[in-house]
C-alpha cells in the first residue's frame, strides 16, 4: 500500500507507526480529535492531519485498492471517516494488527505489564542504540534520548511495547518478552483480576519457538526472574544515592549453570525504586538478545528519561514541578515514593486528574489510599476518554473517599487561582488525560511567582 490513513493519528502509539511508514517513504494522513504537541511534530514530517470527520478531507487517489487505514480502539464505532472506510472496501486494520505485521518477521522485544512499559522499553531502545545495534523502536512515550517515540537504527532488532488493553498484545510474536507487572486494570475489557491475569499468561504463550521470557520476582509465570536485593536471576544491590542518582551493582547468575557475572558501580540518574527495576528489566532482554553486560549497564548512565515519567519542569531550589502519566494507584505510590526520597523534609502537593469512569470506580479505594499519602491533594474532573459517565462516579465521589483534610476538587481553569492562594514548592502533576496541556500554563506562573 503507498497510502497509509491513520484514525487517531495524535496518540502516542498511532504516532510511532506514522512516523515508520513516513520513514518507510509511503504517503501519510490522518485524523485527531484536537492538536497537541505529537500532531505539530507528525505535521513538521509532512504528515498532512485534519481535526475533522468531514469524509471531503480525504484524498479522491486514496483507494482500496492503494490504502491501508490503521485505527485505534479509543476511536468511537460511529466516526464518520471510520464508518466509510469500512464500508467502502479498505483494508482496515487496528493499530495492533498493524504492530504485529511490521514485527513478527524481525527479532521482536516486547515489554509487557501494568506498569513500566514506557520507561522500560525506552531504556531498553536507548542501551541498545548505544550498543550499536540495528534497532527500531515503537514506544508509548517520548523518550528524551531522541526526542522522538519511533527510533530507526536497524530493522533486525524491534522493541515494543506490548500492550495489554483490547488484549492487543496477544497479535505479537516476541523473541523475548519481559513482564513488569501484573496489577489489575483494564476491567471494563477484561472483567476480573483473575481474567485480567490470564491475558498475560495467555500473552506468555504467544513466545516464538526458544524465546524467553523475563519476569518481575514474585509474577506467577515461569521465566527468568529480575529485582532488587532478592536473589533473582537479574539482580541490583548495594544500592546508594548519591548526586541525584543510583549508585548500584548489577549481577546476573545463570540459573542452569550457576556462573555469575557481575558489574559494579553502575549508575542511572531518574529517581525512585521503580525506576531502578525499569532499568534492570531492560538490560536483562538486552542481555538476553546477545549485547554484553558491562556495555548494557555502562549507557544506563546516559538516559535522560520519557517525557510525563517524572519530568522535571522546573527543578531549583526554590521550586520543584514535576509531570508523570501516573493513573493507577501503583503508579502514585511509585510517584510518591520517588519524590518522598528526593524531598524527604518538604510539602508536596499533587493535582490529579483521574482517568476514565471505569478505572476510577473500580479502584476507587486504592486511589484514595495512594493519594491520601501527599500532603496536600487537588483533585481535578475524570477524564472520559472513550467512555460515557457512570451515575455515581465523580471526583466529587473520589475526594470524599481521601483521609486527608487538605484536599480540594477544581475545574482547570480554577488550577493558578489555587496555586496562587496555596504556594507549592513541591507540585507534582499526574494524569493520562489532557492535563498534560496545562504544564506550560503552570510552568510559567510558578517561575513567575518565584
Amino acid at each position: 500500500m503507498e497510502h497509509i490513513y491513520f484514525i487517531g493519528i495524535g496518540g502516542i502509539g498511532m504516532s510511532a507507526l506514522a512516523l515508520y511508514y513516513r520513514f518507510k517513504g509511503k504517503e501519510v494522513r490522518g485524523y485527531d480529535r484536537t492538536p497537541s504537541d505529537i500532531t505539530e511534530m507528525l505535521s513538521q514530517k509532512d504528515i498532512a492531519i485534519t481535526f475533522s470527520e468531514d469524509l471531503d478531507f480525504i484524498p479522491k487517489n486514496y483507494t482500496p485498492e492503494n490504502t491501508l487505514v490503521v485505527y485505534t480502539p479509543a476511536i468511537p464505532k460511529e466516526h464518520k471517516q471510520l464508518v466509510y472506510f469500512q464500508t467502502h472496501g479498505y483494508k482496515v486494520c487496528k493499530r495492533s494488527e498493524v504492530l504485529g505485521l511490521i514485527t513478527e518477521d524481525s527479532f521482536c522485544l516486547a515489554v509487557a505489564g501494568t506498569h513500566g512499559k514506557t520507561t522500560t522499553s525506552s531504556i531498553l531502545a536507548h542501551i541498545l542504540v548505544e550498543c550499536k545495534a540495528p534497532v527500531s523502536a515503537f514506544l508509548g512515550g517520548i523518550c528524551e534520548n531522541f526526542q522522538s517515540n519511533f527510533i530507526c537504527k536497524g530493522t533486525e532488532l524491534t522493541v515494543v511495547e506490548a500492550d495489554e488493553f483490547d488484549r492487543s498484545f496477544l497479535r505479537l510474536s516476541p523473541s523475548i518478552a519481559c513482564i513488569t507487572a501484573v496489577d489489575a486494570d483494564h476491567l471494563d475489557i477484561y472483567g476480573t483480576a483473575e481474567e485480567f491475569q490470564k491475558g498475560f499468561e495467555d500473552f506468555t504463550h504467544r513466545l516464538k519457538p526458544g524465546g524467553k521470557l523475563i519476569v518481575r520476582k514474585g509474577l506467577p509465570f515461569a521465566g527468568l526472574t529480575y529485582g532488587i536485593a532478592d536473589g533473582s536471576d537479574y539482580e541490583i544491590s548495594q544500592v546508594k544515592v548519591q548526586n541525584g542518582g543510583y549508585h548500584f551493582t548489577l549481577s546476573y547468575t545463570d540459573p542452569k549453570t550457576g556462573q555469575r557475572e557481575e558489574v559494579k558501580d553502575c549508575t542511572l540518574f531518574r529517581p525512585g525504586e521503580h525506576h531502578l527495576l525499569n532499568a534492570l528489566a531492560a538490560v536483562a532482554v538486552a542481555h538476553q538478545a546477545g549485547y554484553p553486560l558491562a556495555d548494557l549497564t555502562r549507557a544506563l548512565a546516559s538516559f535522560k528519561g520519557v517525557k510525563r515519567r517524572f519530568s522535571y519542569i522546573i527543578n531549583t531550589p526554590e521550586q520543584v514541578f514535576i509531570d508523570d502519566y501516573a493513573h493507577h494507584p501503583t503508579e502514585l505510590n511509585a510517584l510518591y515514593n520517588g519524590v518522598r526520597t528526593m524531598y524527604p523534609h518538604k510539602e508536596i502537593t499533587i493535582l490529579f486528574q483521574p482517568h476514565l469512569f471505569t478505572r476510577t470506580r473500580d479502584f476507587a479505594e486504592g486511589f484514595a489510599k495512594s493519594l491520601s499519602q501527599f500532603d496536600r491533594v487537588v483533585l481535578l474532573d475524570i477524564y472520559p476518554a472513550r467512555e460515557l459517565p457512570i451515575e455515581g462516579v465523580t471526583s466529587q465521589w473520589l475526594l470524599d473517599k481521601i483521609e486527608n483534610p487538605n484536599k480540594v476538587l477544581l475545574s482547570k481553569s480554577e488550577i493558578i487561582n489555587y496555586l496562587q492562594a496555596h504556594p507549592a514548592r513541591v507540585l507534582v502533576l499526574a494524569g493520562a488525560g489532557d492535563i498534560g496541556v496545562e504544564v506550560e500554563k503552570i510552568k510559567k506562573f510558578l517561575e513567575k511567582d518565584v
